[in-house]
């Protein structure tokens, strides 16, 4: 089951001799309430990032390059997916954007060999004097997520 409120939309490449072109996020996606920062980051091979949360603003990530394992946690008292995990595999072998709800933890490992380039997308922009960004340890225990990677 999947988190109440979590959106994903599948990448559509349009692809020639040229390389390609893709639409990340539109305005009548209808995915935003309102737009308030777009940001930009790279995170080396294996390192984990994880897990924060927002009480006020929603995020959009996606992985243009390099590969991640995302996982989200709801921790939303009234929700009724509350206390669920999501996984999802995101990047440049599986491009897609995913709307994360504020409430509801996030956090990621970078998979593969190559570093991992995330952009997102935020209903607020961010304020250093009083930070929507409240912290949970990787390895939290209620969460309980095992990050390492099953052999099959």
């Amino acid at each position: 089951m999947q988190i109440e409120g979590v959106i994903t939309k599948k990448l559509t490449k349009h692809c020639d001799d040229r390389g390609f072109f893709a639409e990340v996020l539109r305005d009548d996606d209808k995915l935003l309430t309102n737009f308030g920062q777009l940001s930009w980051s790279t995170t080396y091979p294996g390192v984990i990032k994880a897990f924060h949360y927002h009480e006020e603003q929603d995020d959009i990530w996606f992985f243009p390059s390099g590969n991640a394992q995302v996982v989200l946690y709801d921790l939303r008292e009234n929700s009724s997916t509350k206390g669920k995990t999501n996984v999802f595999y995101m990047g440049e072998n599986n491009p897609m954007i995913l709307l994360i709800p504020k409430g509801v933890a996030h956090g990621y490992r970078v998979i593969g060999d190559q570093s991992a380039t995330i952009i997102y997308c935020t209903t607020k922009s961010y304020n250093p004097k009083k930070p929507d960004e409240k912290r949970i340890p990787w390895n939290d225990e209620t969460i309980g997520f095992n990050w390492e990677t099953q052999n099959r």
